[in-house]
């Protein structure tokens, strides 16, 4: 939780994670809301063939062909608190939604991000903004605190199709579930959380859906592990010139969003794929 003593940097730095912020008010919220459902709706002949695990064709960086998202993901309210934590200088590097439905079984292995994510130095940090509550009983994010200031731990890929990371990666060794901090969080607020924190989510056991989009920031002087690297100057100046810079999506439907989506997916998520 956040403390009101200290800043936001100096939670996060201690903890590796900061948590409630509010971003938006509640019918703010309600209408990005409905536009994922909408958008969802609008995707349903497509989803019906993939397995879970092969949604993030679907559902991972949509800032960069839906105007909709790119508006949230980049509001004064999330740019503001991440930049306290990172810099005045942000690019999001990689965005995803998180939505698990009504009794889904679906669920988050536990894992940490800088293991796969191929990016030095760790200036990364992930923004986590619900559109509905999320709570223990629906599947929220859980975090083991201070585990950032640790080592990466060994991992293993194990797909399944009720784990929502697309390789299923997974933590190989004994952690400290006991304690474990459950991040609830308000429609309109948002969570921050560190690149190398053990984190993870169980499933859904309610009636009603929890809805999130992780924001994965960077600083521009981070560099990525890959063949061509990819990112969007959201905030300040890139005087590094490490990535290909996207432009902001504009507004394009049917088959024009598809194409766009498909486009960004194959170079933005292919290398994480490849790791």
């Amino acid at each position: 939780m956040l403390n009101a003593r200290d800043s936001l940097k100096e939670t996060y730095d201690r903890n590796g994670y900061v948590f409630p912020i509010r971003v938006f008010p509640d019918e703010e919220a309600d209408r990005y809301r409905k536009c994922y459902l909408e958008y969802v709706q609008s995707i349903r002949e497509e989803l019906a063939e993939l397995k879970p695990r092969e949604e993030y064709r679907f559902f991972a960086e949509a800032h960069a062909y839906l105007p909709w998202v790119y508006e949230m993901a980049t509001s004064t309210g999330v740019l503001d608190a991440v930049e306290a934590i990172l810099g005045p200088d942000l690019m999001i590097w990689d965005s995803r939604w998180f939505a698990k439905p009504p009794r889904s079984s679906s669920y988050v292995s536990w894992h940490q991000d800088g293991v796969y994510y191929g990016l030095r130095p760790p200036n990364v940090a992930t923004a986590w903004i619900a559109l509905t509550r999320s709570g223990g009983e629906n599947g929220a994010m859980q975090v083991i605190p201070g585990s950032h200031r640790g080592p990466q731990l060994p991992h293993e890929d194990k797909p399944s199709d009720t784990n929502i990371l697309a390789r299923g990666q997974e933590i190989s060794v004994q952690i400290r579930r006991e304690e474990a901090v459950t991040l609830e969080l308000k429609p309109g607020e948002m969570s921050i959380h560190h690149v190398g924190i053990i984190h993870g989510s169980e499933a859904n056991r309610s009636d009603a859906w929890r809805i999130g989009l992780a924001v994965r920031f960077i600083t521009p002087d981070v560099v990525q592990n890959a063949e061509q690297s990819f990112a969007m100057l959201v905030r300040g100046e890139d005087r590094f010139g490490h990535f290909t810079l996207f432009d902001k999506p504009a507004a394009a439907e049917g088959a024009e969003m598809a194409e766009a989506r498909v486009r960004i997916i194959d170079q933005v998520y292919g290398n994480l794929m490849r790791k």
